[in-house]
């Protein structure tokens, strides 16, 4: 049963309250710690991005289409759709031979509000290139490329590179081919349904990818990896969490949000990774969850945690900029 993970106050009451599962996992599958459920089955979202890249890289994608690390970490985003993100899927598309026109994912209101302000101020509307799963959709592409695959219908469950990337994700968490249920996407691929101990795990062996028995893969899970600590931006965006942790602890920390409230983050020196998702799905409590997590797991030192909460204040204030609240961590 999921616990309680936030309280968010006001004066001396409890408003809110924010349930969820998380757990720690080290790189050798052990789990190191919890909090409720560690065996909670979830849809993965788009945590799932750098594994699914993995079958094009260990393929020699990035030299044969000659990809900066920026272009490679953008393949494992989602990203804010910034100006800086739309024209490195752009640059990638370009090296495939093609344009947006290909981009199934629907178009989307960037994850930025001052580039969606940007775009209405211009009479613009949004378009692929904007949706934060414009990289991955980019990656299958190009997989399919790589491979000689039809393009056409490469988001249906059944199409030969989404059965191959079906293959590695399961690989990745460690669990049977069969067991890995799916469902469907915002963007319209197939999403992965698995245990948040399988997640955790997959992002441990990930960012310590040497000890990681990748095998065959391992090369490529360093190549992911590095882009991802080096390239934050790319992965994520201006003033967002993923990019915060990341630059904080100067890529000792790697972090990957997913939609609905799925969250997971990986750590070098504690080679380990972890796992949690708020119940009700809220994006508002992700941020504050995820500075609780790293510290509860020990991710970070004092003075990471304290600049987290310097540029991320748990202080809730109304529209006055009166302090009303706090939000707490209480698990």
């Amino acid at each position: 049963m999921s616990v309680e993970l936030l309280h968010y106050t006001r004066g001396k009451y409890v408003e809110n309250i924010h349930r969820g599962d998380a757990v720690c996992v080290g790189v050798d599958g052990n789990i190191i710690d919890k909090v409720g459920n560690a065996h909670l089955p979830m849809f993965w979202r788009s945590a799932a991005k750098p594994f699914q890249l993995l079958q094009f890289v260990k393929l020699g994608g990035v030299e044969k289409y000659n990809l900066t690390q920026q272009e490679l970490a953008i393949l494992a985003s989602s990203h804010s759709g910034e100006d800086i993100h739309v024209e490195t899927v752009k640059s990638i598309l370009h090296k495939l031979g093609l344009t947006e026109e290909v981009l199934n994912c629907g178009s989307a209101r960037p994850m930025s509000g001052k580039a969606f302000k940007e775009l209405v101020k211009n009479n613009l509307k949004p378009s692929a290139l904007h949706n934060p799963c414009s990289g991955k959709h980019s990656a299958i592409i190009a997989l399919c490329q790589l491979l000689n695959i039809p393009v056409e219908d490469y988001i249906k469950p059944d199409h030969e590179a989404q059965k191959i990337i079906h293959q590695i994700v399961a690989m990745s968490a460690g669990i049977p081919e069969d067991e890995l249920d799916i469902g469907i996407d915002g963007c319209g691929v197939p999403v992965f349904y698995l245990p948040l101990d399988k997640m955790a795990y997959a992002y441990a062996r990930l960012m310590n990818a040497e000890e990681g028995n990748w095998g065959e893969y391992t090369e490529a899970a360093i190549k992911i990896r590095d882009a991802m600590c080096a390239y934050p931006q790319m992965v994520s965006g201006t003033g967002r969490i993923d990019k915060a942790v990341a630059e904080v602890t100067n890529g000792r920390v790697l972090a990957k949000i997913g939609a609905d409230a799925v969250y997971c983050l990986a750590s070098r020196e504690l080679k380990s990774g972890m796992a949690f998702k708020i119940e009700d799905g809220s994006y508002a409590a992700v941020t504050p969850m995820v500075i609780a997590m790293l510290k509860h797991f020990n991710y970070i030192n004092e003075e990471e945690y304290n600049k987290l909460l310097s540029m991320y204040s748990p202080v809730l204030k109304n529209h006055r900029g009166d302090i009303i609240g706090e939000i707490k961590a209480v698990f």
